[in-house]
């Protein structure tokens, strides 16, 4: 499975928020914003800060998918 967290990036544009104002709402570290970005895991607690400041559910903003389908060449 892999994490998403495109639903937290349509949630900001929702709520008319940059990624600058969810770091100054929660006090997470640029690197973790990153890791947010490039859609790695971070912390359950650095999440639950998210849903804190931005007044919603896990749900809300992640999702798990599938692995995709390993290519010819990897296999």
């Amino acid at each position: 499975m892999i994490v998403s967290y495109k639903k937290l990036w349509y949630l900001l544009i929702d709520k008319k928020l940059k990624k600058a104002d969810l770091k100054r709402m929660t006090g997470i570290s640029p690197s973790t914003l990153a890791n947010l970005t490039k859609d790695k895991n971070v912390s359950l607690e650095v999440l639950l800060k998210i849903c804190d400041a931005l007044h919603c559910n896990l749900c809300d903003i992640v999702e798990s998918l599938p692995d995709p389908e390993p290519s010819a060449e990897q296999k």
